[in-house]
């Protein structure tokens, strides 16, 4: 799956989806919540709302600060979200993708109105010359980008305007903010003395969905995440959008608690992710106040070496299925392909039986194993240059092997230097003002929407 790296992205697609929908029921009698925190905006307990909201006053345009954002700006960067991604969404994500689309492309032009005022410029040629990068993650020239982003719905002014605004931001930060950090030895120092302390230790990244339970609630509550989990591991719906269901604060990112160690964890789902598997699902695991459903994305040591961090080059050898074609006439070809492949010593001959087999050969050479589908993971880390996986794809997409033409093997991690920690901490320290400062401008901004 391919992403474009973006100045503010939209958290990876996760599709938070509030709800809005509010059981007859509840109308007839209001109910209050002791456990809501105080927010400090003297909200009264016992409101009533005036009004209806009308969906149709706020459309997908605004204007901000006499910078218009149309509704032809919104579609083309959903159009190119979507195409890069290779998604397809339902109504109610696309609606939601439109939102959070908005609200990216107001941020980017609150950040390009900073930077001009801090007189700080992108020429074209910055901008084209980034845009050569992006095309050539796509494995395309930049006439061939431009025509994949015309057939998508796109173009390449939406990309190069995010590109702009990304490299003027990031030039404001430093000009800025940067010279305002100072990191000292002995914070420094300390950090690098508690990594020491961690070597070795196993880092879970790890999504929770929490539905919280009194005592009285306890069968209910548990019945209720088990039958979110099934539909989960059914199909029925990712874990993102099960993740609406969750009543952690973690909700917003679609549960992704990120890296943590055990000890982060409660105990119950420290041990759960000490005994999972990488793409694991496990629930309803009991947790103090409710029950959790818990998805190990991947797991680490601290500071060493992973075999699934080694970079490996890469050829792939595929064939397609005509449309069309019988299951019986489908597993001869693969039997055919499987043949062929287990007969190749060495990437030298992949051309030659790729032509025999009239299958389209493509070359990446920085893949690390880690980045590829689980089932081939533990399949290339066992494989010696030269060597090819077991046959593998569907009827709709084809059959692939890859064929291992180079390997860097993963290095022990090594604690960072005095200045290269500083570096991180410094850039950990510019990104927390820059999230501060870009508040500051969505607060101060004026916008009015269409």
């Amino acid at each position: 799956m391919k992403s474009l790296k973006k100045a503010r992205p939209i958290r990876a697609m996760v599709l938070a989806l509030g709800s809005a929908a509010i059981a007859t029921a509840a109308l007839a009698q209001t109910v209050e919540d002791q456990s809501l925190p105080d927010v400090g905006l003297n909200i009264p307990k016992n409101l009533q709302i005036f009004g209806k909201r009308d969906p149709n006053v706020r459309k997908a345009t605004a204007i901000v600060n006499d910078a218009v954002i149309t509704g032809t700006d919104v579609d083309q960067r959903v159009n190119l979200i979507l195409a890069a991604n290779t998604l397809k969404l339902n109504e109610r994500e696309l609606a939601t993708l439109r939102l959070q689309v908005l609200g990216s492309l107001i941020d980017e032009t609150l950040e390009l109105q900073e930077a001009k005022a801090a007189d700080i410029k992108v020429t074209p040629e910055e901008v084209d010359q980034r845009l050569v990068l992006v095309a050539k993650n796509f494995n395309k020239s930049l006439p061939e980008f431009r025509a994949f982003l015309r057939n998508a719905g796109s173009s390449d002014r939406s990309l190069r305007r995010q590109i702009e605004a990304e490299l003027a931001w990031n030039r404001y930060l430093r000009r800025r903010i940067g010279s305002l950090i100072n990191v000292g030895d002995a914070e420094v120092k300390s950090i690098l003395a508690r990594l020491e302390a961690q070597k070795g230790q196993t880092e879970f990244h790890v999504k929770e969905i929490y539905l919280r339970a009194t005592p009285e609630q306890q069968a209910q509550v548990f019945a209720e995440t088990r039958a979110l989990m099934q539909e989960i591991q059914s199909g029925k719906r990712s874990f993102e959008q099960a993740a609406e269901r969750s009543e952690a604060t973690t909700k917003a990112v679609g549960g992704d608690l990120g890296w943590v160690k055990a000890d982060q964890l409660p105990e119950t789902l420290a041990q759960a992710a000490s005994e999972m598997g990488i793409n694991q699902l496990a629930g309803p695991i009991e947790v103090p106040g409710g029950f959790s459903i818990l998805y190990v994305v991947d797991k680490r040591k601290v500071l060493t070496a992973d075999a699934r961090d080694a970079v490996l080059s890469l050829r792939q050898v595929s064939i397609a299925f005509p449309k069309g074609i019988t299951e019986a006439e489908a597993s001869k070809r693969v039997s055919a392909f499987a043949t062929a492949i287990r007969s190749i010593r060495g990437c030298g001959e992949v051309q030659k039986v790729a032509a025999e087999l009239q299958a389209e050969v493509v070359d990446n050479d920085s893949v690390k194993i880690r980045q590829l589908p689980p089932q081939l993971q533990e399949m290339l880390a066992s494989l010696n240059v030269g060597e090819a996986t077991q046959p593998f794809g569907s009827p709709t997409d084809g059959v692939r092997s890859l064929v291992v033409c180079g390997r860097a093997e993963a290095e022990a991690g090594d604690l960072p230097g005095i200045e290269q920690m500083r570096n991180q901490m410094e850039q950990q320290a510019i990104n927390l003002r820059a999230d501060h400062k870009l508040r500051d401008l969505r607060r101060d901004a004026i916008i009015e929407y269409r």
